[in-house]
């Protein structure tokens, strides 16, 4: 239980500090149970020193340093005992992630490609390794292609593995993990996604450094995109945190409340992108017409250019290009003016009903708002109440690769609550 402390009374500095360190936190098991709390503050940037963690905390400095020692034993973190100056009192020691800590494999599936990297903890990823899509896309070749492309990273690497997390770009039910409305690869709705990547992982070698079984996790893209943009980017320090996004194909959108996702009652909530905002428009893979999904991704903006798109590169790349051009192009610029137009009044839409005090926007929309700010934030504040007050900030994802991102954090999940079980699951091979 948090105890609050009584006001500072006159005396010498340690005496000052011993009578502030008599109302915190006490440790008989000299901080075990702080472990997760203190590696969640390390990894995500807010305790850079000793001194942070101890007042993020609110334990005394021998806790502190009791924590942070099993953490460096644990092999999570480095305590750089070189004082950090800068504060009052006795210089501070450096935290950081251990770059040669234990890493997880992230993967993503998206509709024209596959993805795969390491990650370790503090949201660093290794450069990602992009593959097409194999020539089959039923759930079992695809799930297994980037299982083996996982298992290919963890063989090359000496650092530790303990686990595989991937993100998808269909909704991924709680806490059956199945895969819903799969609208890019016509899989079956109610594919036992979860199941079956857990499958295709167990049969792929991660070599000797890696655990067995592998852990693994699934969940949606963008619910993993606005976790990381949470915790490692453009959404720190926010309470209530909207993303929106246009992948390669599709919209996608995610709630972040005090830390966590808002999944709904069985993982399915906030899918913005069946939310219409033009009732006459371009026909959805849903059924419906004029969904989000369908007017602001790169082949609504590409239809609104009258252009075709290169079957040989990227979508989402190429879509990021005719956004540049609308500097300079009348016709690009009269395409983004388009579909800003129709984010907006999706955004405007959400807004209302959610009053987030942030709203991220990433892929495509990202560029979107970089070629027309004002345009968007105008739409914005003209269709919603909190939009006229000035109190949606709209700004845009900070992470390159945030689905990946988000799926380092899921695979992360159990460790920054556990993270003594790092030692404990770990059976070498």
């Amino acid at each position: 239980m948090q105890l609050t402390p009584s006001s500072p009374k006159p005396g010498t500095g340690a005496d000052h500090d011993a009578q502030r360190d008599a109302h915190r936190r006490a440790a008989p098991d000299r901080g075990r149970t702080l472990l997760g709390p203190a590696l969640q503050l390390i990894h995500t940037g807010q305790a850079p020193t000793r001194s942070a963690l101890t007042r993020a905390l609110d334990v005394t400095r021998a806790t502190a340093g009791a924590v942070t020692a099993e953490l460096e034993a644990l092999g999570l973190i480095t305590v750089d005992s070189r004082p950090a100056g800068g504060g009052r009192g006795r210089p501070s020691h450096r935290l950081a992630i251990d770059p040669a800590g234990p890493v997880v494999v992230a993967g993503q599936i998206h509709a024209d490609g596959l993805s795969v990297t390491l990650a370790g903890l503090g949201g660093l990823l290794d450069p990602p390794v992009h593959l097409p899509l194999p020539a089959a896309t039923d759930p079992v070749r695809m799930l297994r292609a980037v299982a083996q492309a996982g298992a290919e990273l963890a063989r090359g690497t000496e650092r530790r593995c303990l686990g595989a997390a991937l993100a998808l770009p269909n909704p991924v039910t709680e806490p059956d993990g199945t895969a819903l409305a799969a609208l890019h690869f016509a899989w079956p709705s109610g594919t036992p996604v979860a199941d079956l990547y857990d499958v295709e992982v167990g049969r792929a070698d991660h070599g000797p450094h890696a655990l067995d079984p592998l852990p693994t996790a699934i969940a949606n893209d963008a619910n993993l995109a606005a976790l990381a943009e949470y915790r490692h980017g453009a959404g720190r320090g926010a309470r209530h945190l909207l993303l929106v996004t246009s992948g390669h194909r599709g919209v996608g959108g995610a709630l972040v409340i005090d830390g966590r996702l808002h999944t709904g009652s069985a993982g399915l909530a906030l899918e913005v992108g069946h939310l219409t905002v033009d009732p006459q428009g371009r026909p959805c893979g849903c059924g419906n017409r004029g969904c989000l999904n369908s007017e602001t991704d790169p082949d609504a903006l590409f239809a609104a250019a009258g252009l075709t798109p290169d079957p040989d590169r990227p979508l989402l790349d190429q879509a990021g290009e005719l956004c540049r051009a609308a500097a300079t192009d009348e016709r690009a610029r009269a395409a983004v003016e388009h579909v800003i137009d129709r984010l907006g009044l999706g955004l405007a839409g959400v807004a209302n009903i959610l009053n987030p005090d942030r709203v991220v926007l990433s892929g495509l929309h990202l560029d979107l708002l970089e070629a027309a700010p004002d345009r968007l934030r105008a739409v914005v504040a003209e269709r919603s109440l909190w939009g006229r007050s000035g109190r949606v900030p709209i700004v845009g994802a900070e992470l390159e690769h945030s689905a990946l991102a988000g799926a380092a954090e899921l695979g992360w999940l159990p460790y920054l609550a556990d993270p003594q079980s790092v030692a404990s699951g770990w059976v070498g091979r």
